[in-house]
């Protein structure tokens, strides 16, 4: 996994031409977010079967609320699109989401909707959506562990071009969950998780390779 940094954290002596290139991503900002750890054991499961992954953290991608006057008198903002091009070079996307009042967060849905943004007049529509595939997963201290967001974040994706595939994992008591090192206490678990990552790369190796 490497992060947008370009830091590369393991290496795999893999056929570079057929390696999935997958997204990985949490909608949280916190420094000690659960759902960046969360996603993180899933794309480590994408590493381990033959993706390069990229995680990013979108704390590092600050961008202002949507407002298309903002948009039309200052175009997409600099990180926005940096995030939309991440998207669009990427094949597959792990995405985390903490639940915020039984939703999704709304740094994410933000960071969706500047990315789903045309910039041109011959730009395709939703360029960075269309035809993705894609993985979710939340976790909370909760004891439905997030899972009541996923069911919009699924929505939202499926209706902007992302095929979301059906196994997801929702991890409650968040904060009993995790290691020190960021796994997941409970083995079943984590094998859980990181098959959500074997998953999309397996299909996303059967689609391109």
């Amino acid at each position: 996994m490497r992060s947008h940094h370009g830091l590369k954290f393991t290496h795999l002596s893999v056929i570079e031409a057929i390696m999935p290139k997958i997204l990985a991503f949490a909608g949280s900002a916190r420094k000690d977010s659960y759902n960046k750890k969360l996603v993180k054991i899933a794309a480590l499961g994408a590493e381990n079967t033959g993706a390069d992954v990229t995680f990013i953290d979108l704390a590092d991608f600050q961008m202002p609320l949507f407002d298309q006057d903002l948009e039309q008198e200052q175009g997409m903002p600099d990180n926005a699109r940096a995030f939309k091009n991440l998207l669009i070079a990427h094949d597959g996307f792990l995405i985390a989401s903490p639940e915020y009042n039984s939703a999704f967060s709304a740094l994410l849905k933000n960071a969706i909707d500047w990315a789903s943004r045309k910039e041109t007049a011959d730009e395709p529509a939703l360029l960075a959506f269309q035809d993705k595939i894609a993985v979710i997963m939340a976790t909370s201290p909760g004891a439905l562990g997030g899972i009541r967001g996923l069911v919009f974040l699924r929505l939202l994706l499926g209706n902007i071009g992302v095929t979301v595939l059906p196994q997801q994992q929702a991890i409650p008591l968040a904060h009993k969950a995790f290691d020190d090192k960021g796994a997941l206490l409970d083995a079943i678990q984590q094998q859980a998780v990181m098959k959500l990552g074997i998953n999309l790369t397996q299909l996303l190796i059967k689609l391109h390779g």
